[in-house]
């Protein structure tokens, strides 16, 4: 979370011409509702049900960059799809500038408790062997812009 996925994959498939997909908003459009709501109704059980159908599909299409919901590693079945059928790009991020960039988003269930940091640093002890294990390429985020980042990642895949 707050990691620059969005705004990272967005620059990295207009750099190399291809569509960009975002799951979280295609869980959106297609339920026609935002997750906050998704995750009240179904918990996140419904919600991550929902994100490994809709992985599943776009990971089918050639020629995208897709950024993922940050807990969607937590899944070996999405895993095993990611690093299967793409290149995946970790975006290692200091959990400081999460807190920093998460911190008035609403739009984020998981970190709507009294001490987001906490729960970040519990998402990241969970999440991060997972990253690493999946990961392609490992990008650190902390100081750069997004434009930056997305040139690097060109850059080291030698696009």
């Amino acid at each position: 979370m707050g990691a620059g996925k969005s705004t990272i994959g967005r620059h990295l498939a207009q750099m190399l011409h291809l569509e960009f997909y975002d799951s979280d908003q295609e869980i959106e459009a297609r339920s026609g509702a935002d997750i906050s709501w998704i995750f009240d109704v179904e918990g996140e059980e419904g919600f991550r049900n929902r994100e490994a159908r809709v992985i599943n599909e776009l990971t089918e299409k050639q020629g995208i960059v897709l950024a993922t919901g940050g807990g969607s590693v937590q899944s070996k079945e999405v895993r095993n799809r990611l690093s299967a059928r793409g290149i995946v790009v970790y975006l290692e991020t200091p959990i400081d500038k999460q807190v920093a960039r998460t911190q008035r988003d609403k739009r984020r269930p998981l970190l709507q408790v009294d001490e987001p940091r906490e729960v970040l640093e519990q998402l990241a002890e969970e999440r991060n062997p997972l990253y690493e294990e999946i990961a392609d390429l490992v990008v650190r985020t902390d100081e750069q812009s997004a434009k930056i980042v997305a040139n690097l990642i060109v850059e080291k895949l030698g696009f």
